[in-house]
């Protein structure tokens, strides 16, 4: 690929990482990547890799943007308040790059359209709210075979993992680590949410995106990456897959329906 001048002089601090390179920035200028949800970590997400020149940039959402997400939803903005949260990401990716090609899904993700939606992209990205779509997304990434980097938070706590359960070996799914979802599962509406831990756990997020393009460093599968705000530390659980995993534990595809939440 050859880049124009603006191209150059837009990505030269990833042109001269000699683990990126020119080839690297191409890689990523060809790359498709779809976020689940324009919130608190998708904004984040969206952003850097709009910045960072991936070339598709997918986002499935069907809320509006409403004033009490600004706190931390930092793709929106007062002026888009009551327009779709896709048009608002729209807007904002491609003020940051017009090279980018932003495909908004104004929908919600229902196992109808899961898999169709996943098929024309590379990785996906959840930043989804709640554990019936989080299920669903780890689902859909395990049969479409897509490698999904996923992170979620609450209050000062936040957590981040990459799956790849359909790789060979001890890579575990979403269902291995959490086989089911709590009894009494807060929202951010309910329990609250420090408003810069979204830019922290969404940042990590495209950060792992932009390693597994690149096929750079050590991936987060099998890891779990947890951050505690308050006391500012790191904490790193290994993760393995289940034998018991009723998704990746078993060989045999069955209909995807049976996940919708």
């Amino acid at each position: 690929m050859s880049f124009s001048e603006a191209q150059l002089t837009r990505y030269a601090r990833h042109i001269v990482l000699p683990e990126v390179g020119g080839h690297g920035q191409a890689r990523l200028m060809e790359s498709r990547v779809l976020v689940v949800g324009a919130g608190g970590l998708g904004s984040p997400v969206l952003l850097y890799l709009a910045a960072a020149g991936v070339g598709t940039l997918g986002v499935i959402d069907d809320d509006e943007v409403d004033l009490a997400n600004l706190q931390r939803q930092i793709l929106h903005t007062t002026e888009r308040v009551g327009i779709a949260k896709t048009d608002s990401a729209r807007a904002a990716l491609t003020a940051i790059n017009p090279d980018v090609r932003v495909v908004a899904h104004r929908e919600r993700l229902t196992a109808r359209n899961a898999l169709r939606l996943f098929g024309d992209y590379d990785l996906i990205v959840d930043g989804s709210d709640n554990f019936a779509t989080r299920y669903l997304v780890n689902d859909a990434c395990y049969f479409s075979r897509k490698p999904l980097v996923s992170g979620a938070m609450l209050r000062f706590d936040g957590q981040l993992s990459t799956f790849k359960a359909y790789v060979e070996g001890d890579n575990p799914c979403y269902r291995c680590v959490f086989p089911e979802p709590p009894e009494q599962a807060s929202s951010c509406a309910e329990a609250g949410i420090l408003g810069a831990l979204a830019g922290a756990i969404g940042s990590l997020q495209a950060t792992e995106v932009l390693k597994e393009l690149l096929d750079l460093g050590d991936s987060l599968s099998g890891r779990l990456l947890m951050y505690d705000a308050l006391t500012t530390r790191f904490r790193e659980v290994r993760l393995h897959r289940d034998g018991n995993c009723p998704l990746c534990a078993r060989k045999v595809l069955r209909d995807l329906s049976v996940h919708d939440g």
